[in-house]
């Protein structure tokens, strides 16, 4: 899990360094970055929703296949086309793991089931703590293609490791249903308005933290921090969020995974706010509020859907909302981007988080509203 989201939400830190290696602007890797985005949410959604029925294990295997194919491949592309296959296939990679991850640890448990989630999601959180400053390291000190290889062929190791133990209980039921009965339950599931509401409430409650990732380093040295500063206080997000995992998990078995859920979002909105205020004191309470609101939204949602869809269909549910964040995120790097070069400030773009963060709350709060 350290190897799923940590990469794909570093891609602010690849905007310059791929756009001097390769000669591409930052607006048009923006645009790799979202297709990248787009793969990992969308792509392994649909993989999740339609390939329920395959063994965890051969799957993630495949993932540790693909992305070990890809890690030389730096080597062969330099132009944006070349760039876009492999992001392409390195975000269907990572994200098909975390689907099946995430999906199927949680089915172990039960009583605990909050906590376990809460735990397996730790990796999320220290994946986004430790790998922007490895990859700002990485790309910095020995350069793009080399950097590249040396840590994806790492996230291959660790997916072949992790295809090697992961499995399903034997308790467990697993779905059968074929190509056309999924498709037919999610005609079922789509014309019911709590899915409507809580598939735009669960892509607006990333889609936040997609547009803090597009200008976060930035904005940060805007305010005075270093670029490896920069880069490390971007990561602090995804460190103190290591807390609220396991916390929130925890506090999800207690009051449960709705109110604890809509209470992270509330945390996230706090720290989104305060980056209005232009002091670096301000600036590292509000590092903690959105590292505490993301640790919870981004572990809880997933006992929140268990706890409303069969769990027979765990992986498809997973892969049905990765679609919805999916959507969201295709948009998220270049509107981040394109807001910050147009208006040439950060306060537009800081509204937006603002506004996703609160949609989300809401849409969220009214689908789930009620027995």
């Amino acid at each position: 899990m350290i190897f799923t989201f940590g990469t794909p939400l570093s891609y602010g830190i690849f905007r310059a360094p791929f756009s001097d290696t390769f000669g591409v602007s930052s607006v048009a890797l923006s645009g790799v970055f979202a297709i990248m985005l787009f793969t990992f949410f969308i792509g392994s959604g649909l993989v999740g929703v339609f390939g329920a029925r395959f063994r965890a294990r051969a799957v993630l295997l495949a993932c540790s296949l693909a992305t070990g194919v890809i890690a030389p491949s730096l080597y062969l592309f330099d132009s944006v086309g070349g760039l876009v296959v492999v992001f392409a296939v390195l975000g269907l990679a990572l994200g098909t793991a975390f689907v099946l991850l995430a999906s199927v640890v949680p089915r172990w448990f039960e009583a605990r089931r909050g906590a376990a989630t809460g735990l397996i999601f730790v990796g999320n959180g220290l994946g986004l703590f430790v790998l922007p400053p490895i990859w700002q390291a990485a790309l910095a000190d020995v350069g793009v293609r080399r950097g590249f290889l040396v840590i994806i062929s790492a996230t291959a190791l660790a997916f072949l490791l992790a295809g090697l133990v992961c499995r399903r209980p034997i308790w467990a039921a697993q779905s059968t249903a074929t190509a056309d009965e999924l498709l037919e339950w999610l005609a079922r599931l789509g014309g019911t308005r709590t899915f409507q509401l809580l598939f735009v409430g669960i892509a607006l409650s990333f889609a936040w933290y997609q547009l803090l990732a597009a200008y976060a380093v930035d904005l940060f040295a805007a305010r005075g921090l270093t670029a490896a500063g920069a880069s490390t206080a971007f990561g602090l997000i995804g460190g103190v969020s290591i807390i609220s995992r396991i916390g929130s998990g925890y506090l999800a078995d207690v009051m449960g995974s709705r109110r604890a859920f809509l209470a992270s979002l509330v945390c996230a909105g706090a720290g989104i706010a305060l980056l209005f205020v232009p002091t670096v004191p301000t600036l590292l309470v509000a590092i903690c509020l959105i590292g505490l609101g993301l640790g919870g939204s981004a572990t809880l949602y997933i006992p929140l859907l268990m706890g409303i869809y069969s769990l027979e269909k765990d992986t498809a549910i997973v892969g049905t909302f990765n679609v919805a964040i999916g959507i969201a995120a295709l948009g998220m790097p270049p509107l981040g981007t394109a807001s910050v070069e147009f208006t040439g400030s950060f306060t537009a773009v800081i509204l937006l988080t603002l506004a996703a963060t609160v949609g989300g709350f809401w849409t969220v709060a009214v689908g789930t509203a009620g027995p």
